[in-house]
């Protein structure tokens, strides 16, 4: 008898503050576990606008540590609905040491721990660097209520090595946050999450922003495209693609099943050559 879990995972643009983007994150879990999802992730820094359009130090104020009152609150939440959560969060691990940081809750409320975005972009209106050091915890893979449950986050997509850690480590399920506009990464859309999810033998989850954020930005606002995507193991999308333009709250239905199976028959990990890929390794 196969295993089927349902999870969900949601996209919405910014409201313009902080505390009406959280009432609307929780209204998403809860109308997730209306539907019986068991796991729910938000979109990369659900809290607050993506300010990597800019470099103003304003934007530090969204920080806060890993048992601060976003975690604490969504905690509380996750034991009430008895639901795994991974919560993308802008974290303070001390005063000016920040990282762009997905929190993973399990069913019972407790924090499990954290991954810490390891690549950290500094392009046009991706001026990451100015926010976030680059992780430093790895690529640690959680035993959930739900399965082993793994994290990158957006631009972290954009290098195989750490997806590939993550199957290593036993992933099943992969969620990739993102905030992610129109431009040279739309193809890359399309693409990489499937092309992960093959390569590894496991489901990819990525919720992506949606909107112009332009009640914060104004002129120098971009569209995130949402489009977010469910894929299974054999790089087939489960469901339609989220929407474009609007908020949404997507619930998929996943048989975890297909992860043993799509290993069974591409035997990628029996067929690797580590002792050939020492050059991947060098600066």
């Amino acid at each position: 008898m196969s295993r089927v879990l349902r999870a969900a995972i949601s996209q919405t643009r910014w409201t313009g503050d902080r505390g009406s983007m959280l009432d609307r994150h929780e209204r998403f879990a809860r109308d997730a576990a209306a539907q019986s999802a068991q796991v729910i992730c938000f979109q990369e820094l659900f809290y607050g606008p993506y300010f990597g359009i800019t470099q103003d130090k304003k934007y530090y104020r969204y920080a806060e540590p890993i048992d601060g009152p976003v975690v604490q609150r969504f905690a509380a939440l996750a034991r009430e609905l008895q639901m795994v959560m991974v919560l993308p969060i802008y974290e303070q691990a001390d005063t000016g040491v920040y990282y762009n940081t997905a929190v993973l809750v399990d069913a019972d409320g407790r924090v499990l721990g954290s991954y810490r975005k390891n690549h950290i972009p500094n392009l046009d209106k991706f001026w990451e660097k100015f926010y976030f050091r680059p992780g430093n915890l790895g690529y640690p893979v959680f035993e959930t209520a739900v399965g082993r449950v793994g994290i990158y986050i957006c631009y972290d997509r954009h290098f195989p090595e750490g997806w590939r850690a993550l199957g290593l480590a036993g992933a099943q399920l992969v969620f990739n946050p993102s905030a992610t506009k129109p431009g040279l990464s739309n193809r890359l859309w399309e693409i990489e999450q499937p092309a992960a999810a093959v390569a590894n033998g496991y489901f990819v989850l990525a919720p992506n922003r949606v909107g112009r954020e332009d009640n914060e930005f104004g002129s120098e606002a971009v569209d995130f495209y949402g489009s977010s995507q469910v894929v299974d193991p054999r790089g087939n999308l489960v469901g339609p693609l989220g929407s474009s333009e609007h908020e949404e709250l997507l619930v998929r239905d996943l048989d975890l099943d297909l992860v043993q199976q799509m290993r069974d028959d591409w035997q990628f990990y029996r067929d690797r050559r580590p002792e050939t890929y020492g050059a991947l390794c060098e600066p």
